[in-house]
């Protein structure tokens, strides 16, 4: 598991430093350097990526969720569950819609058998709202923007 995440740590470095093949470099005094797209555009990352990430073991859920200040949604999938596929990306949009105000873990319940044992997952998709260490609310299934918008106020407060 550490090495996996270790290679994955550098393959990340590796592909922000480096160019892709057709890719032209920008740089200048305050710039870093940063690849462009073929049509010119740098990468960047969106609002769903800083407010979206994968668990990677049961320390880092203990990290980035249970101690996180932050209100954070959970969504336990799996590769193989179609439903997760498409509440996953809605989800994620309707997080990116709060600007900042919850987070969003993504647990593969294949991966990490341990946390969905210990959450009392029983069925994919489900989502468990965590505000403080505690889990607050909770969904199994596919829900509608509108849904996952007053689940998502709930959880925020708003």
């Amino acid at each position: 598991m550490a090495q996996r995440l270790v290679f994955r740590r550098l393959l990340s470095l590796t592909l922000r430093t480096l160019p892709l093949q057709g890719q032209r470099m920008v740089s200048g005094p305050l710039t870093p350097r940063v690849p462009l797209a073929p049509h010119g555009k740098a990468f960047g990352t969106s609002a769903s990526c800083r407010n979206t990430f994968n668990v990677q073991d049961g320390s880092d859920f203990q990290d980035r969720v249970v101690n996180n200040p932050k209100p954070v949604v959970v969504d336990f999938h799996a590769q193989w569950c179609g439903p997760c596929k498409i509440l996953g990306p809605r989800l994620e949009k309707m997080v990116a819609k709060q600007e900042g105000k919850v987070l969003m873990a993504k647990v593969d319940i294949d991966d990490h058998t341990d946390l969905a044992i210990e959450y009392e997952v029983s069925a994919v998709p489900t989502v468990l709202a965590m505000k403080n260490g505690d889990v607050v609310d909770k969904f199994v299934g596919i829900k509608d923007e509108d849904q996952l918008e007053a689940f998502l106020k709930k959880l925020i407060g708003a």
